[in-house]
């Protein structure tokens, strides 16, 4: 009874009842969900391929890591994880614009958190496969582990139209779902129906740039590797 009653009153405490500040930390915990197991699954091909190959590695992570940040916070947040989605939600008005910025720096803050989570866990793997040099390009560069580098016969314009594209892709497809005149998704499996759909744009659209299809997923572990050693040129 007394552990009970400890751990009642801890709760009670503990419990946050300014409904922005849980929305704002379901989605930052929804966000570094997705992106600990995204960037994970990239870390892996050098842990253990040591190579850029097995893609596929890769994008399953990613619609996967997809897949548990709506499950992490579907229910309070709306587990948005992409400004590109937020943004598309005020469009429409399902979304209030004062909320707008808020979440972009909080899934922001999340990705930031969530890359350096997997610096410390593959830590030992990326200075091993970089030879004590942390660098963007090369065949020991460990920077793409983090954030997403067009090929190099991309150009900037090309880049930018990739990105407007599959972006365009995943938030059409995805208001789809979610329109109750559509065809419905069995409940309680829309976050697989995402991830599935973004595991098809992943492995169709991602020679250009990567696929990122999302400012956060890209800017913050970017941010993350400047202050981290890499330097200025993550952001060249």
């Amino acid at each position: 009874m007394g552990t009970t009653s400890f751990l009642t009153r801890a709760q009670g405490l503990l419990r946050i009842r300014n409904q922005l500040v849980r929305e704002c930390l379901a989605e930052v915990l929804a966000t570094f969900v997705m992106m600990t197991i995204t960037l994970s699954s990239a870390a892996q091909k050098i842990a253990f391929f040591e190579t850029k190959g097995n893609l596929i590695t890769s994008y399953l992570g990613g619609a996967l890591g997809v897949m548990a940040g709506i499950y992490t916070a579907g229910g309070i947040s709306g587990a948005h994880m992409n400004p590109a989605f937020s943004l598309a939600m005020c469009l429409i008005g399902q979304f209030p614009w004062w909320k707008f910025p808020i979440f972009v720096v909080v899934q922001t803050l999340g990705s930031f958190i969530s890359a350096g989570a997997v610096y410390i866990l593959y830590y030992d793997a990326i200075w091993h496969h970089s030879n004590g040099t942390l660098t963007v390009s090369g065949p020991q560069e460990t920077a793409s582990i983090f954030a997403t580098y067009p090929a190099d016969f991309v150009s900037v314009a090309n880049g930018f139209l990739d990105q407007v594209i599959g972006t365009g892709v995943l938030i059409i497809a995805v208001m789809g779902t979610m329109d109750t005149r559509n065809k419905p998704v069995p409940k309680g499996l829309e976050p697989v129906v995402v991830a599935l759909l973004v595991l098809s744009i992943e492995c169709s659209m991602g020679a250009n740039c990567g696929c990122p299809l999302n400012p956060a997923r890209d800017i913050g572990p970017r941010l993350f590797t400047y202050l981290a050693g890499w330097g200025p040129e993550v952001f060249r």
